[in-house]
């Protein structure tokens, strides 16, 4: 496999980081592009790259970490969402989120991501620990779960209810879904792709947004229809099988960058 192909392999997963850190998907690219052109310019960061994501990210975040404050996001940001993002990023620690997207959103070990920090991996545990901190200060929302798989949604039911928020319905198809949202609009969405009666959650979704501005996270096993580049993609985006966690984290940073609505 050439270099090429192994970057390409992780480029999906890296800009996601990089939205979710940015809080902006024109700022996030901006960032993976300069960590290529960075790469290509540096042989022996280029030949790092060879060794899989832990080298890519870790180029990414000195890019990162060396001139995020710089930057600043396009008018043309896709929803209100992205713009409260940019308002609000630097209420919460940088490095705190950092720590807290590589360990959760991205999957890393803590080893794992301290290299990528160049930290001490205690010190990234504990960034984590305060990160949650942070975020857990949100006030409680009412959420939609839609996803057909009975045992999933149950668990997601568990999980939004012991974070304290309020399920206000589930839905299996697209019109279970604006059935629910016909009584009562969410203050959160949690959303499969595929449905239970081949209906898109996509789909579902782009009913409730043409309502109104909600924070919407999709949790998915097919994340390769929503990372294509094409169309304005998901801040937040949780591969299936998920860990419990990686969904917490996700529920906080959509609460913390997106307008919810009381219960």
């Amino acid at each position: 496999m050439t270099l090429g192909s192994k970057v390409a392999e992780h480029l999906p997963f890296l800009r996601r980081y990089a939205r979710a850190l940015t809080g902006s998907q024109s700022t996030g690219d901006a960032f993976v592009a300069a960590t290529l052109e960075a790469a290509l310019a540096d042989d022996d960061l280029k030949k790092s790259l060879e060794n899989g994501r832990v080298p890519l990210y870790r180029a990414f975040n000195k890019v990162w970490a060396s001139a995020y404050l710089e930057v600043e996001s396009t008018q043309d940001e896709a929803g209100s969402h992205e713009q409260a993002a940019q308002g609000r990023l630097k209420q919460i620690t940088p490095l705190n989120r950092q720590a807290l997207l590589l360990t959760t959103l991205e999957d890393f070990s803590i080893a794992d991501a301290a290299s990528i920090m160049d930290m001490d991996a205690g010190d990234v545990e504990s960034l984590v620990q305060d990160a949650i901190a942070e975020i857990d200060q949100e006030s409680a929302t009412s959420v939609l779960i839609i996803e057909d798989e009975p045992l999933i949604s149950m668990q997601l039911e568990d999980l939004v209810t012991s974070l304290g928020h309020k399920v206000c319905g589930t839905a299996a198809t697209r019109t279970q879904a604006a059935e629910v949202v016909a009584e009562k609009t969410p203050g959160l969405v949690l959303a499969d792709i595929q449905l239970a009666d081949g209906s898109s959650g996509l789909d579902a979704v782009d009913d409730i947004l043409e309502i109104g501005s909600v924070p919407v996270i999709f949790i998915t096993a097919y994340p390769e229809r929503l990372l294509t580049g094409d169309r304005p993609e998901p801040t937040y985006l949780v591969t299936k099988p998920f860990q419990e966690a990686t969904v917490r984290t996700a529920i906080s940073q959509a609460l913390f960058f997106g307008s919810s609505k009381p219960l």
